[in-house]
């Protein structure tokens, strides 16, 4: 008797995770992998991939296969998810596993088709595909099922996803391509601009988490970051602090509070009443960012958690959701 697989997948910008009905969260390694340039073949996958980003030789790609939320590279995507099924012993002969993966709220139909074909490849026997502002709102303890307004704003590592929920179904939503990654490039332009120095990628998602806020004077840190001094073209230090990380972070974030801000206006009457007593929760690894939730309250004028498992929010909802696949279909 073969039984088939039940899997939930966050198929996010900066991290994968897998859920496996009965099993809870197996895979929570970062969306990165690596290949031989001339044999195309799988060489590392995740944290081990992640480690090679801007230090690999030349016929080493260490390649991040999603961007903004999408799948920019199949074939390196496909190599990831293959790459886990087997670590984790998903796919067998007779037992091909049912998916359900997330997406970002308003991505084009071709790019949904797309991670649908992916997950097929990757030998998938049935795939649901969720928008990710219900599944992280699922994730988060929210009840959305019954008739009252509950907001989820989920900051990922590609896109930005607001989303009003009732009855089970968005009502308003809009999807931003500025989340984690553009907060990075924000500083590394930043310290570019007013250190003369270039620092990697690695070295400002490091900043955003050590000394990075959103809420001016809430955070008073200090670091010394090492780089390459665009004057000499050596090597050298200099020291950055919580201040000048959140002036370099202002303008995407109220990006994103604008982005909140038009969402709550199209939302109908009887549900923002509810969110201004119910409040807004943030998911995703952006919801960490130290001060956001103070930021948004602030701007907005409602109440904002962030919750628990902010990280693994989404892939806990698909876990919820697979419990109850008939919801879903």
């Amino acid at each position: 008797m073969f039984f088939t697989k039940e899997v939930g997948i966050d198929l996010g910008t900066a991290n994968l995770l897998i859920y496996v009905k009965g099993e809870g969260i197996v895979v929570n390694e970062p969306s990165v992998v690596a290949i031989d340039a001339d044999t195309k073949k799988c060489l590392a996958a995740g944290n081990e991939a992640k480690d090679m980003l801007g230090r690999t030789p030349g016929r080493v790609l260490a390649i991040r296969p999603l961007k903004d939320g999408v799948i920019a590279d199949f074939e390196v995507t496909e190599i990831m998810l293959n790459y886990f099924f087997k670590k984790i012993n998903l796919k067998g002969l007779f037992n091909r596993p049912t998916i359900l993966i997330c997406c970002p709220s308003n991505i084009t139909s071709v790019e949904r088709n797309a991670i649908r074909d992916c997950a097929y490849r990757a030998g998938a026997k049935k795939v649901y595909i969720e928008e990710e502002p219900k599944v992280a709102a699922v994730g988060a303890g929210l009840d959305i099922s019954k008739p009252s307004g509950c907001m989820v704003l989920d900051i990922g590592g590609g896109t930005t996803d607001i989303a009003v929920l009732s009855l089970g179904e968005i009502v308003t939503s809009t999807s931003l391509k500025i989340a984690g990654d553009t907060l990075d490039k924000d500083i590394i332009k930043y310290v570019k601009e007013n250190k003369k120095l270039l620092i990697g990628e690695r070295t400002a998602e490091n900043i955003k988490k050590e000394v990075g806020t959103a809420w001016a004077n809430s955070r008073q840190e200090k670091m010394e970051v090492s780089g390459r001094d665009l004057v000499t073209g050596l090597p050298h230090k200099v020291e950055l602090t919580s201040k000048e990380i959140e002036t370099a972070l202002r303008e995407s974030l109220q990006q994103i509070v604008a982005a909140c801000k038009t969402v709550l206006e199209q939302t109908p009457p009887e549900l923002s009443s509810d969110i201004v007593t119910r409040g807004v929760v943030i998911t995703g690894g952006g919801a960490l960012l130290h001060g956001l939730d103070e930021l948004l309250s602030n701007e907005l004028n409602v109440p904002v958690y962030v919750a628990e498992n902010a990280l693994s929010c989404v892939a806990e909802g698909c876990g919820v959701l697979l419990e109850n696949l008939n919801l879903v279909r």
